[in-house]
């Protein structure tokens, strides 16, 4: 018998994607028993309530974030990038422009910073979920090394160089200031 690898799965859907990503949940039921979900608040709510009614005992475990375009499409960008979340299924609307869109397009783009598996439609969710990698114990994702990017500073004198430029300018404004005050006299 395959170890049991307990993945950590963000869901997500828009509006209109909702029922969607709720089948197939159901339908792929029995291999999400046992694995740990975080998912903004409505679609999270009907899902687990979905998932609760087919196996009422599979004790399912859910942390439901605010609703998307309330903070929670952030609060699973930040899930992300803690290293928190190992597969992010969001079903999205490509037909309807969503007032939130620029948070949606900060967490599919975190998802590619972060190497995170990204499912946005049901054909990926089924491919993704069917893959002997989804269960395979030895698959670990590779977390990309920013270190480069984040001490991109680290050997060069930007804060000095900025403090002598204000430190420079304050000068300046100062010298002004004083011929303008005697002038004024």
């Amino acid at each position: 018998m395959e170890e049991f690898v307990k993945r950590n799965i963000g869901l997500v859907a828009h509006d209109a994607n909702k029922k969607d990503l709720m089948e197939w949940c159901l339908w792929n039921s029995s291999k999400l028993i046992g694995h740990k979900f975080y998912s903004t608040g409505t679609t999270g709510k009907l899902i687990l309530e979905a998932l609760t009614k087919k196996h009422p005992d599979a004790g399912w475990d859910f942390t439901i974030l605010n609703s998307g375009p309330l903070g929670g499409d952030q609060q699973m960008g930040s899930l992300i990038v803690d290293g928190s979340i190992d597969y992010l299924f969001f079903f999205t609307d490509p037909m309807t422009l969503q007032p939130h869109d620029s948070d949606v397009r900060a967490l599919t783009r975190l998802c590619s910073v972060e190497n995170i598996v990204l499912c946005c439609n049901r054909s990926t969710a089924d491919h993704i979920i069917s893959s002997p990698l989804f269960q395979d114990a030895k698959y670990k994702r590779d977390r990309p090394d920013y270190s480069g990017y984040t001490n991109r500073f680290a050997n060069k004198s930007l804060v000095q160089e900025v403090v002598e430029s204000v430190d420079t300018t304050e000068t300046i404004e100062s010298s002004e200031n004083e011929e303008f005050v005697e002038t004024v006299d």
